[in-house]
């Protein structure tokens, strides 16, 4: 039997995605495109996810700002959960790759490699999966069983895909950067999680060249 089923979402595209910044849990807000991806979220949803019984979001602007229209079309119960926040990358918030290379050389050049390097003086990816899992449990106890919609990062869905597949640590680095506003579904079933699907984007008719706004590599998280 089915307790839980989440369907994660990425923020839309937001200005330092645009800019190939990275974001942690800083940056701005979304762009003109951005909003387009979260309407285009929220009738997705009101369309093909009929039985939501609750949205969870980050409480970071960008994912606040792609939650607003399915806020308004669903009638659900709201939580604002910052659990769900993209992994803090201290010091290279801001800052283009280029410049996290110039000015923090050994750090980055770690990062590249694989090591689970804290970014920025900020969080290490073993961290952040900790988080991430510790929040899928929490929905299982603060959420009624049936779908919940979550709205948040790139980075939480990597690990939180990693995590209910059982993935070695840093094992969400062999996964594909998840898109702006595509949608990860997750279910537990009794005690056992289980991945459904991943980085879904059809809802967003892009075209096949349309990829996320960011350093692409098997290490990156899509659009920090």
């Amino acid at each position: 039997m089915t307790t839980h089923r989440v369907v994660l979402l990425r923020h839309g595209e937001s200005e330092w995605n645009a800019q190939r910044r990275w974001q942690g849990q800083g940056g701005e807000g979304l762009t003109a495109r951005g909003r387009s991806q979260a309407a285009l979220t929220a009738a997705y949803l009101a369309r093909v996810e009929p039985e939501i019984v609750g949205i969870v979001h980050s409480d970071l602007s960008r994912v606040v700002q792609t939650a607003e229209p399915s806020l308004r079309a669903l009638e659900v119960p709201v939580l604002e959960e910052p659990d769900w926040r993209e992994i803090d990358v201290g010091t290279w918030s801001g800052k283009t790759h280029a410049q996290v290379e110039r000015d923090e050389p050994e750090a980055y050049a770690a990062w590249r490699s694989g090591d689970d390097v804290r970014l920025g003086g900020g969080e290490t990816d073993g961290e952040l999966r900790s988080r991430i899992a510790a929040a899928l449990e929490t929905l299982t106890i603060k959420q009624p069983e049936g779908t919940v919609v979550v709205f948040t990062h790139g980075g939480p869905i990597r690990v939180a895909a990693a995590e209910v597949m059982a993935l070695p640590g840093g094992g969400h680095r062999r996964l594909v950067g998840v898109g702006n506003c595509s949608a990860t579904v997750v279910q537990r079933d009794e005690d056992c999680w289980r991945l459904v699907a991943y980085n879904e984007r059809g809802h967003l008719a892009v075209e096949p060249s349309d990829a996320p706004h960011a350093f692409e590599g098997p290490h990156a998280f899509e659009g920090l």
